[in-house]
């Protein structure tokens, strides 16, 4: 994320803190918060696509995602 938006997010914490922030002030600081959560959930989920495990016996095997958990039915 820009260093900019990141600044802006922080401006308008600080804000928050101060005042109360106007609807407008609202909808920007969500809007960012969105950005920057989605930029961080796909920057660690690139990470984890390119993580490997090393075993004892020095094999590598790529880091698998865990199955979703499935309710079972009552």
């Amino acid at each position: 994320m820009e260093q900019k938006k990141l600044d802006r997010i922080s401006h308008l914490s600080r804000l928050s803190r101060e005042r109360d922030l106007t609807d407008e002030e609202i909808k920007e600081r969500m809007e960012l918060r969105g950005q920057y959560i989605a930029e961080m959930r796909e920057s660690l989920r690139h990470t984890l696509e390119h993580t490997y495990i090393q075993k004892p016996d020095g094999t590598k095997e790529k880091l698998r995602r865990k199955p979703d958990k499935i309710k079972p039915k009552q």
